[in-house]
């Protein structure tokens, strides 16, 4: 579980109201991957396939707030992981190599051969950046969602390392108490801690969460944590040619719920740099 606080959205309403107008007419398939059944809606059409990856412990269902927007623009597929939604239920780790090799397979299942936009929130995000590095040639563009990092633990640390050291320990053991934790296994199980794979030069965005908090929980949500976690981010884009950072204050975590306006419109700024390029 990335350090977010998970809270209510405001908006669970108007997200839970869209759904329902949208299933009618989105149904869910499966397909094998690996000798598992992975859940998937695809819908709209257009040039370009957008291709979204939810956050930890996520399925399908993490996109409700802004897929039928997007099917409005383009061709778009949702699905959930192994062990997420309505995907084969599992009692194994796996890391975000082996989601990005899972994605990698789903596509083919489906016959996508060209290159996808790929637009990933929370712990989708080390997904992506791992499929980024591994199978470049598949992908167009990038967009991140407040993406995990295996760089959140070190913003605590640095803050304050004793206490950082303790509430670290404590935010593993809850984790780990409940269930399979993919972070450990990506991230704190590691020394030194991984760095971030090399992706090659592509258009890509990151909307990040600096909103602050009242009461913040850990020394991840302080004031001083959200500076640091918006600068990494905007550091890290900044080293992509085509990257760009989009720091917001009004989104919790979920920001596709918060501000889906705002992901829709960076997504339709990714969607004509490709068409300008003529990028197929």
């Amino acid at each position: 579980m990335q350090l977010r606080s998970l809270g209510v959205n405001t908006n669970s309403f108007l997200v839970f109201t869209l759904f329902l107008l949208f299933s009618a007419n989105a149904k869910a398939a499966f397909v094998k991957v690996d000798g598992f059944d992975l859940e998937y809606e695809v819908a709209g059409a257009g040039k370009q396939i957008v291709v979204l990856e939810a956050g930890g412990s996520a399925g399908l269902d993490d996109w409700n707030s802004v897929f039928s927007s997007i099917a409005e623009q383009t061709k778009v597929i949702r699905y959930s992981r192994v062990g997420n939604g309505n995907s084969t239920a599992i009692k194994r780790h796996f890391t975000s190599m082996d989601y990005a090799d899972h994605l990698s397979e789903f596509l083919l299942a489906l016959d996508i051969s060209k290159p996808v936009i790929l637009v990933a929130h929370s712990y989708g995000g080390s997904v992506a950046r791992d499929f980024a590095a591994k199978y470049s040639q598949r992908l167009n563009a990038l967009l991140m969602l407040d993406p995990s990092s295996e760089h959140d633990v070190d913003i605590l640390r640095a803050i304050n390392l004793e206490q950082g050291n303790k509430q670290i320990a404590q935010i593993k053991l809850s984790d780990m108490a409940n269930g399979m934790s993919n972070q450990y296994l990506d991230f704190w199980s590691k020394r030194p801690l991984p760095d971030y794979p090399k992706i090659k030069d592509m258009p890509v965005t990151v909307i990040a969460s600096v909103r602050k908090v009242a009461e913040p929980s850990n020394l991840f949500f302080t004031d001083k944590g959200r500076t640091m976690w918006g600068e990494m981010w905007q550091s890290w884009a900044a080293e992509f040619p085509q990257g760009r950072s989009v720091l917001t204050a009004k989104s919790s975590h979920f920001i596709q719920n918060d501000e889906p306006t705002l992901v829709l419109l960076e997504l339709k700024r990714l969607i004509k740099i490709l068409d300008d390029n003529k990028q197929p």
